[in-house]
């Protein structure tokens, strides 16, 4: 990195300490910081899709909106914010980073990044939904739908994280076969696709409180995207556990065919 573009940048422990932190009325912590490129009412918006079921848990994160997020190239692991966005720094940076710093679990996020708001609303929900599973671990009713699901061969799954940690926990059934008449489990692996596929569900819910979009845009090249009925049953008890906020409405809308 060139010194005139490095000189630029400022440390993340610099915006901990200068950024104005507001708190949702949902109780979420978030500030803004640069030219991010997002009208503040928006972004509240998006912010208090959380559930404050989901919210009440992430008490300790703060999440800091800022144009580019950075390794420091010269070495440790500190995190620098590029207070504007230029090509040579978005070739750089990435979409979010972590850190730690006198007392603040800081989510930083590279809005510039991510070039439209669908993008940075995924990109927000999935880092809810990782910190929320760390936190509260899987529901035991998610746990039996979802498990009930993979056994019964349901096509696709919501992330890769999702679809090999699931091969992963039924491989040994095909080697092997069943003890009496239950199929072998990788219970590591099982564990792994459970908290994969809960957090995924989570993110995926908050998306749909947030953004009018069509599960289609979800697709990856690499693995199959689970049914259509699948995830919707997935949501619909997200949706019982974690209701939504005042003026959000969860829904599920079919395209019929012509």
């Amino acid at each position: 990195m060139a010194e005139g573009v490095q000189s630029d940048l400022v440390q993340a422990a610099q915006v901990i300490h200068e950024a104005t932190v507001r708190h949702a009325a949902n109780g979420i912590r978030y500030a803004s910081f640069g030219d991010n490129n997002l009208d503040d009412r928006e972004l509240e918006r998006m912010v208090q899709a959380v559930p404050a079921a989901v919210a009440a848990a992430l008490a300790k994160k703060t999440y800091y909106f800022v144009p580019l997020a950075l390794s420091d190239r010269r070495g440790g692991e500190a995190t620098l914010v590029a207070p504007s966005y230029t090509p040579e720094l978005g070739d750089q940076a990435i979409c979010h980073r972590n850190v730690s710093h006198d007392g603040t679990e800081g989510v930083f996020i590279s809005t510039r990044l991510l070039g439209d708001r669908f993008a940075l609303a995924f990109e927000f929900f999935i880092n809810i939904g990782h910190a929320f599973v760390d936190v509260v671990g899987v529901p035991e009713a998610f746990d039996q739908l979802v498990w009930g699901q993979a056994l019964a061969d349901v096509r696709g799954e919501t992330s890769q994280d999702a679809w090999e940690s699931r091969n992963l926990s039924l491989a040994a059934s095909g080697k092997t076969g069943t003890v009496d008449g239950k199929p072998l489990i990788d219970e590591k692996a099982k564990t792994s696709y459970l908290e994969s596929s809960f957090s995924d569900a989570v993110a995926i819910y908050q998306l749909s409180l947030s953004v009018d979009f069509d599960y289609s845009e979800l697709r990856e090249r690499e693995y199959p995207l689970l049914a259509p009925q699948a995830l919707a049953d997935r949501l619909r008890l997200i949706a019982r556990l974690f209701p939504p906020n005042p003026t959000y409405e969860f829904a599920i809308r079919y395209r019929r065919r012509a």
